[in-house]
């Protein structure tokens, strides 16, 4: 369910410094940006924030940028850190789709999808965030040996999701039904508003870990 209208959000992001206008402008120079060589870790459909925020907190020496579609969600998140000082944290009012517009092949290292929309009719399956469609925007600017994580309380888009990481040619190296009672993948485990209302409920949180398809080679076209 979307949140109602806030007044003046669009206004409020727009002036915030935590916000970035008009990303698209620094494709392929986002350490001029945060004036350093540092990796880029990205969360698509970030929500109200809580999980890049700690994430910024717990790892200083990682750019993270929190991409949101919703200025009435997102506005929320920049209300929370307008008093904090975050160098390391930026946000993006843009919608996942024009993403490859604003990164450049191979700028950024890992991507994270935390309780995406699940889009549940089956016409709207281009529409998730890790369908084959989406999967293959992201490798064109996700590095090399970057990686993709997924965490959701939908069993059904979980299920989806572990068949279009093959599909789009992606690697899976690990995935759970159950993440909090996996000793080895709950390790350092940040948890999202939703992750943490769920869980609290007794549901179990599934998360999957991909890796992209190998770049293309002049030898591998052939």
């Amino acid at each position: 369910m979307r949140l109602r209208n806030v007044p003046g959000s669009k206004e409020l992001i727009e002036l915030s410094p935590y916000c970035v206008n008009k990303p698209a402008q620094y494709r392929g120079r986002w350490n001029t940006y945060f004036e350093n060589d540092a990796p880029i870790h990205v969360e698509i459909g970030m929500g109200k924030g809580q999980f890049i925020r700690e994430m910024a907190l717990l790892h200083p020496e990682i750019n993270y940028l929190g991409v949101e579609l919703f200025a009435s969600v997102l506005v929320r998140a920049v209300q929370k850190v307008e008093e904090e000082e975050i160098p390391n944290l930026r946000f993006l009012w843009v919608d996942a789709a024009d993403l490859p517009e604003i990164f450049a092949p191979g700028e950024v290292d890992r991507i994270y999808l935390n309780f995406s929309d699940p889009w549940p009719k089956a016409r709207h399956a281009k529409r998730r965030l890790t369908s084959v469609p989406f999967l293959n925007r992201y490798r064109e600017f996700l590095s090399p040996d970057g990686q993709l994580e997924f965490k959701t309380d939908n069993q059904a888009l979980f299920s989806f999701s572990l068949e279009s990481v093959p599909e789009a040619g992606w690697t899976l190296t690990a995935h759970t039904f159950d993440l909090h009672h996996n000793e080895k993948m709950c390790v350092g485990n940040v948890m999202t508003e939703y992750e943490a209302k769920f869980s609290g409920l007794g549901q179990p949180i599934c998360k999957l870990i991909a890796l992209p398809p190998a770049p293309e080679t002049d030898s591998n076209k052939d």
